[in-house]
């Protein structure tokens, strides 16, 4: 690094030389390039007055950076003295003259430079000033600090409303099962309760009949049922219910009615025809005795013959036949049971 020593002071003109000329005049010395050798090599300076140029540079990049990260350490650092050579220190803008930097100059090294406030507390709002904050540095760690707890805060926050959003989901989907089970158990048990009295119905509506019925004779056995077919019946098939029992057991109405026919009719031997009020006919065949003739009322229960063997038979029996009021024949046996009756 070079740099040019001081040019030395002119003489006053009207100083005496050697010769004690004093009314010599001395014309003002204009050093030049060839007139002065230029100083070779390194250099201290004696003495700094103020702030040298290249150092007024570095406090300008200093205060930027401070400004700019709120980080500023360079105040308790001492300054340091930095030489540049002649080509760059030439170039270089007077530091006075830069904007907001002529505040910081002075001529006189005694003066304290004026400063609004320590590089220090750069960065530093006014409302962490007001709560006594002066380094920026732990300032910036607050924020930092702060910010973080906030967003622990805030995902905390998160977590818990997700966390109470899904036990109030799970409290809810619970409830809806349980109600449903509720719902689906009330339903059952209305149901059971349903058929339970459907059947209870159905039982008082038996029992009512059977009051209002009756079967046809006692004492018996049942030796051929409906529809079986043998060589015995004309038909190829068995076209009643047949009641093995004693001769002179008594034959009963099965239900109130009007006697239509009574008399003997061929195979059938002695047979009674009883009209219900519905039109279905019911007949008591093979009888050896009958106690009722046509038109006759008759009720539930009353006897209206006796069994025998008359007609086309091998044994003393009560056939029994029932046909609805179209005349078709039907199952006796059914028939009695639609009615409450255990045959």
């Amino acid at each position: 690094m070079a740099s040019n020593k001081p040019a030395p002071e002119a003489p006053s003109p009207f100083v005496t030389d050697n010769f004690g000329d004093a009314d010599r005049t001395w014309e003002e010395w204009n050093p030049t390039e060839e007139s002065i050798r230029p100083v070779r090599g390194r250099h201290r300076v004696a003495k700094q007055r103020g702030l040298a140029r290249s150092s007024t540079v570095l406090g300008v990049g200093v205060i930027a950076a401070v400004g700019a990260g709120g980080m500023a350490t360079a105040q308790s650092k001492p300054p340091v003295s930095i030489s540049l050579p002649d080509s760059l220190a030439d170039n270089l803008p007077d530091a006075k003259s830069l904007p907001g930097v002529g505040a910081f100059m002075s001529d006189d090294a005694d003066k304290t430079p004026v400063s609004a406030a320590p590089l220090t507390s750069a960065g530093i709002t006014s409302a962490e000033a007001e709560q006594g904050t002066t380094d920026a540095g732990e300032a910036l760690r607050a924020r930092i600090l702060q910010q973080a707890e906030q967003q622990q805060a805030n995902a905390d926050a998160e977590a818990k409303a997700a966390e109470e959003k899904a036990a109030a989901e799970k409290a809810a989907a619970d409830a809806k099962k349980q109600q449903d089970e509720a719902e689906a158990k009330i339903a059952a048990d209305k149901k059971k309760a349903e058929e339970a009295a459907k059947k209870k119905k159905e039982a008082e509506r038996l029992a009512k009949l059977a009051a209002s019925y009756a079967l046809p004779t006692s004492s018996y056995s049942i030796t051929s049922t409906y529809g079986q077919s043998g060589p015995m019946w004309s038909s190829g098939h068995h076209t009643g219910l047949d009641f093995a029992a004693p001769t002179g057991t008594p034959v009963k109405a099965v239900h109130s009615g009007t006697v239509k026919s009574a008399g003997y009719s061929g195979s059938y031997g002695y047979r009674t025809v009883l009209e219900l009020d519905d039109g279905t006919e019911i007949w008591y065949c093979h009888q050896s005795t009958m106690n009722v003739t046509a038109g006759q009322k008759v009720s539930t229960g009353d006897t209206i013959g006796r069994v025998g063997a008359t007609g086309n038979v091998t044994g003393a029996h009560l056939h029994l036949e029932v046909h609805t009021a179209g005349g078709s024949g039907i199952d006796p046996m059914s028939w009695l049971r639609s009615k409450g009756l255990t045959v």
